[in-house]
This record gives C-alpha cells, structure tokens and sequence, in this order.
C-alpha cells in the first residue's frame, strides 16, 4: 500500500507567482471527517464510521414502469415478486427474467401491504379505504376481509395460516383465519398500529404512531408497552437473532426520551444519561394520553419534507439505547442482517443506506438517486429495496464493487479565487487507484455555466487546472481490479487564494460635540512588591482577558468620529484619518496607521468653520507593499465652533421696581442654545426668546426684570450655543 501527500515546499513556490492582486495568505478547504464527506453525494461509494471512502456496495437495479410510488414488496415460492404501488393501485409481477406484468388493479389508490401465504397466495392491503384483497391468479381477485379502517399499514401471517393486518387511522390489530373471518385482537388509543413482528415466545411486537410507541401484545390479548420513543411514529420493529429488539422513531420529537445513548453515535446525536426503561401493563381500553398526529397519507410516508429520525435497541432486561439519531435524516427501512450482525437502514431524503453495528457504529453503504429509501426487505439472505422519488426496485449486492464515484459538497470561497494544488491522502492497494477531477462557476449550485469537469488528477500535488471562481466542487473517481483490494481515501485537501478586494467602510459616525470615549481603566490586580520572574510566570498561567466598553464623556472642545470596516479577504486593516476646511483643495493628515476605529481631536487648535473628516482603509498589513487595496469615506459637514456667542444691540430701561431689557442672542456657526439672566441675591432664571424656542443663530429677547430688594446693581446675561460655548454680558444699572 501506498500513502501520498502534498509536498508543502512545492506548494509554497506556487504561491510566489500567483497575480499580484491577490491576498498574501493562502486558505485550505479540507475533507478529513465524516462529517466533512457526508456533506457530498455518494454513488457507488461508502464511508466507515471512522471517515473514510471507499468503494461501496452495489445495488442492481430493475427497469420497471413508472409509477408515483413504489409502496409494498413481496416474494412468491417460485422467486417472483409481487410489488404495490401508489397512486395508481396497481400491483405488478416481476417475473424471475426481471420483467414486469400487471397482475391486478385495486380500486383504492394505494397498495399499501403485500402478503404471501405457504400456498403462494398474495394478499393485498389497500389504502385510503382499508380493505385486503386476496388475489388468486392474473386479474383474478376478491376482497377477503374489510376492517372498516382507513389505511392497512402491514399484513403478517403466522402459525395456523392466520393473516395479522395493523391498521389505522383507529389504531389496531386484526386477526383473519384463511375463510376471511376477523376479529380485533388489540384496539390502541394510538392513531395507527404502523408494523408487526413476531417474536419466537410467541409474543407480537407492534409499532404504533401518534405517539410512536412499541408494545408487546400477549396471545391473551394483554399490552405493554416496552418502550416510548418519544418520536411521533415507529416505523420498523425487527426482532434480531441477538435477541434484541430494534425500532426506529421518526417524525419531531415530542419529549426527551430517556435511553441508554452509545458512545459512538452519528455526528448529530445527542448523550443522554442511562436509565432503566419501566414496563407498564396496559389494558386493552386503557387510554393512553399524549396523543400525537402522524402525516397519514402513503405519499407523506414515501415523500417530502425533512424530518428527524433516531433507531433505538432494546435489550431482553427492558433497558433502552439510541443507536442513532440525525436533525437531517429520517429511516423508512430497517432491517437486521444476521450474516454481518448489523442492521441495515434506508432513509431520506438523501436516499442512502446505512449500515448500524450493536455499539452505534454507522457505516454508509451507498447513496442512490431516490429521494427515500422508503422500505426494505430480506428473501432468502438477499436484501431488497424500495426507493421514491424517483421509484426504485433493486437487490443490495455487499460484496465489493469495482468503481465508484463521490462528488463532494460546493466550496464557496467567498469571492473570485485562484486554486492552487490539490492533494489527497489514500492507501492504494495493488490495483486500485484514486482520481479527482474539478470544474468551477460563479452559482452556488453548479449549472450550464461552470467550467466543465477538468481532465482527472492521477496523482496528489497536481496544480488544479479549472478556471478562477468563487465555487469549486471536486469527482472523486475510486478504482479496484480485482473488486476485493479498494483504495481508502483519508483526506482531501485543496489550496486556494482569494482575489485581493478592496475593504469597505460601512459607517462613519460623527457624534454630537463634546462627546469622546474614556478607555476604561485596567482591572488586573497588581501584587506590591512581587519579584518581576514570578509575575510574569503569573501572568502567563490562565490569565483571562476581559474586554471592556469605552465609557462616553463630555469634554469641552473635542469632536470623535467612529467607524465600521470589513474586508471580505479578513485582511487586517490600517487606517489614515484627513481633515479639509471648507474653502481648501487638500486633505491633510491627522493620524496614521492606526488599527483602531475611533478618532478623537482638540478642535480649539483649528480656526472655526466648516470641515470634513475622510477615513483611508488599507489591507496593507496582509500584502505586501504595492498591493495592497484602499478605500475611504468622507464624513457629513462637521462643524468646529469655539467662539462664544455674542449679546448685541443690549438696551434697559429702568420702569417701576425693575428693568425692561432687550437685546440680540448671536452666534457664528451654532444655534443660540439657552439664556439666562441673574441679578444677586436671586438665582439664576431662564428666558425664552420673543419667539418663544431658542432655534436658530441669531434670537431677540424682550422682557422685564424685578429688582429685588437689596441688589448688586448687577445685571448678568449669560448665553449658551449648541457647541457649549458660553458669553457673558454685564449690564450695571
């Protein structure tokens, strides 16, 4: 076996001659882990519950007519099977040659159960009207027994050549002898009794849905129920030759399920603590509460939306342990595969099949073309499929196949990017080999407009020869002569490099005069007289930083902008701050290379007036000089007003027990804020301009004034702009 990898001194020469428009730090996209590969798609190849692809098994399938759903599968004593479909009712015989004949046409739309007797009889259970048909020959068939249920989810016969039917939507189990006489053996407050197993004690074992219970139903007719899934239905029991039982819950969880969770779940599972699972007696009539909906209808079992699944194992002593579970994936199909002791579970709506060991290790077998793997089944040790949308007939081969194909998820690297190498780690037996092939596009699912597939890389540290772009996907192609020695692929690497975007400034913020930000003060406790060795071993031992928000201020004659920058290549950003006054044609500089996004200047060392801020991004801390890309963005007029405003055209006129007093408010470049007048011993008093708001430069004020007893002779007038600035007027009378 061999293992290649990429060479990174190679890699790194390749970088020295990329376009000098690009961003100096080269980004890896990476395939290692499961759940890396998951994310792709899969035909004719497997992954271990350890990550790695190789070649998986084979499924063969049948050219059979196109119908909405295939629902319903069963194998007569000569080999041939009968198989049920929807919407159409029909039900079609595939000859051993693999060729397909219509055998009878129901009256309801959809045959939802098929069942063979010892004498090679086939029963039918149809849905939405409930009935079970028993067909004799070609075209040739009767009902047999009407439960007067809506849906008849499984037939089953056991001994005595007895015909079990679970049925729905009034939950229960029908007993029919072979004249056609039933009787309700079991009657459940559930909405559906989904499926039957018999166990070797005799027991039945019934999966039920709204709520998705598993009960055990005596030869008396006595319920337990063994287990609450806590999923709205229980599509699969299945009794294994371990002697344990296996189920598996689908649709929204209604309530935390208490289990036994392996160790070695699916990525997406969740731990829960180990308890014991009570077995609760329940009679016949005994309501169950909680009852939940389940999507009736065979097109919502075989179709769409995305629901969530778990498969659960039950040990002889009652205690309960989740296998599996996924948010993204739902099991139609569960079956236990007594040669490989392992189960084997279809789901949607990815269409893949699932290999599951008793200590939750899941392996993927393959992934086919149908939407749902929506049922399978074992005749004679051989594994038989159902898949919908589109339908599929087929038979699982585990052997090992000789090729294979997995096409990966779409990388989106953001922006137009130039692809460097590819690599990918693997062991090659003699025989077996390993290609990769690339194409790329501007759409994030790839159309007629991507590049087409590039020629296949042979061999690792290959330059990918796709166009630039901002998605790529990758073909893994996996190759073995002899079907038994497979590659292994471990991991998948590719190298690639951002087109150099300029950054963006998103906001420029002037705030209001007078306002800055106080950095705040450090709050790391200082140990007096500590040796300097052993403070900064102190230091550096889980040392936490905290961070802090600046603090807003007022400080008399100061302005502070803020920004907000982005730079789509997550380049570090510099930053150059330039004033120009109104009236000028050149910016000049006012700090430089900061890192920071705040700027705060003393505006008592600039003449008054009118003034623009503009902020320079640059990402030249991550390319080299030359390079690098720039962007800048003016602020809204900034004012700078410093001068006090100013008392004009002050008179007074002494009348009776005061003064009558009128002047003008000005100032240059704010608006007259407040003013106030003040005569001692009295306070400080606020008046309203003649037009009663304080809104503009330039306000008159009209009013008389009491004089109070025992006065200065003092009259102080003192008036505030929007700046803050304060004049003061002094009248003495």
């Amino acid at each position: 076996m061999k293992k290649r990898l990429l060479p990174l001194i190679k890699f790194i020469a390749v970088l020295l001659a990329v376009s000098q428009l690009q961003a100096v730090v080269p980004r890896k996209w990476e395939l290692r882990s499961r759940e890396d590969f998951l994310r792709g798609k899969f035909s004719g190849t497997s992954l271990t519950s350890d990550g790695i692809l190789s070649i998986g098994p084979k499924v063969e399938k049948m050219d059979l007519p196109t119908e909405e759903f295939y629902l319903s599968l069963a194998k007569a004593p000569d080999g041939s099977f009968f198989l049920g479909t929807g919407h159409g009712g029909k039900i079609y015989r595939i000859n051993r040659d693999k060729k397909a004949e219509l055998y009878f046409q129901t009256a309801e739309l959809d045959v939802t159960a098929l069942a063979v007797d010892s004498k090679g009889v086939l029963y039918a259970g149809t849905s939405p009207n409930g009935k079970i048909y028993k067909i004799t020959g070609r075209g040739r068939g009767e009902e047999f027994f009407n439960p007067q249920s809506k849906y008849i989810w499984q037939l089953l016969f056991v001994e005595g050549g007895n015909l079990l039917a679970a049925v729905g939507e009034s939950g229960g189990v029908y007993e029919i002898n072979p004249a056609g006489a039933g009787r309700l053996i079991y009657r459940a407050r559930d909405n559906h009794i989904l499926c039957l197993v018999k166990t070797p004690a005799g027991d039945l074992l019934a999966g039920s849905g709204g709520p998705g219970r598993l009960y055990k139903i005596s030869s008396s007719g006595r319920a337990s129920v063994l287990f609450d899934s806590g999923y709205e239905e229980i599509r699969n029991v299945v009794y294994g030759a371990d002697g344990y039982i296996y189920i598996s819950g689908s649709g929204q969880p209604s309530r935390k399920t208490s289990t036994v969770t392996s160790k070695d779940t699916s990525a997406r599972s969740k731990t829960e603590t180990e308890v014991s699972v009570e077995v609760s007696e329940v009679r016949l009539a005994e309501e169950i509460d909680e009852p939940l909906s389940i999507a009736d209808s065979p097109e919502s079992r075989a179709g769409a939306g995305t629901r969530q699944g778990a498969v659960f194992q039950i040990a002889p002593d009652g205690l309960a342990k989740r296998l599996w579970n996924s948010t993204e994936e739902m099991v139609y199909g569960l079956i236990y595969d007594a040669g490989a002791q392992k189960l084997i579970m279809g789901t949607g709506n990815r269409g893949r099949l699932y290999a599951l060991d008793r200590q939750g290790g899941v392996e993927l077998l393959t992934q086919e073309s149908s939407e749902q793997i929506f049922a399978l089944y074992q005749f004679d040790k051989q594994i038989h499929l159902l898949g919908n949308n589109p339908c599929l007939f087929g038979q699982l081969q585990l052997g090992q196949s000789f090729a294979g194909e997995y096409l990966s998820p779409v990388l989106d690297a953001g922006i137009i990017s130039s692809w460097g190498r590819i690599s990918w780690e693997a062991e090659l037996p003699s025989g077996a080999s390993v290609q990769v092939q690339s194409r790329t596009g501007n759409t994030g699912e790839p159309d007629d407009t991507w590049s087409d597939w590039s020629p296949p890389y042979s061999r690792p540290d290959e330059k990918i020869l796709s166009p630039r772009g901002r998605f790529l996907q990758l073909k893994v192609s996996l190759k073995s002569q002899s079907g038994q020695q497979a590659p292994r692929v471990q991991r998948i690497i590719v190298f690639y490099l951002q087109a150099n975007v300029a950054p963006v400034i998103e906001k420029l913020e002037v705030l209001p005069p007078n306002q800055v930000f106080l950095k705040p003060m450090e709050n790391e406790e200082v140990i007096l007289g500590l040796d300097e060795s052993s403070f900064e071993g102190l230091s550096r031992k889980g040392k936490e930083e905290v961070y802090l928000s600046p603090k807003k201020a007022e400080r008399q004659g100061f302005r502070t902008i803020k920004w907000e920058a982005s730079d789509e290549n997550q380049d570090n950003l510099i930053f150059n701050v330039y004033v120009q006054r109104e009236g000028d044609n050149v910016w000049r500089l006012m700090r430089e290379k900061t890192s920071g996004k705040i700027f705060s200047f003393d505006t008592r060392n600039f003449p008054d007036g009118t003034y623009w801020l503009k902020v320079e991004a640059s990402d030249l801390p991550s390319n080299p000089p030359g390079t690098e890309r720039k962007t800048e963005k003016v602020s809204q007029t900034l004012v700078i007003d410093n001068a006090p405003p100013q008392v004009k055209n002050f008179q007074a006129t002494a009348v009776r027990d005061g003064l009558e007093v009128s002047f003008l408010a000005e100032d240059s470049y704010s608006y007259i804020e407040e003013v106030k007048y003040l005569i001692k011993p009295g306070d400080w008093q606020v008046v309203f301009p003649v037009d009663g708001i304080c809104d503009s430069r330039s306000e008159s004020f009209r009013f008389t004034v009491n004089v109070p007893a025992g006065s200065d002779n003092l009259l102080v007038i003192r008036v505030k702009d929007s700046f803050g600035n304060v004049g003061i007027y002094q009248h003495r009378f």
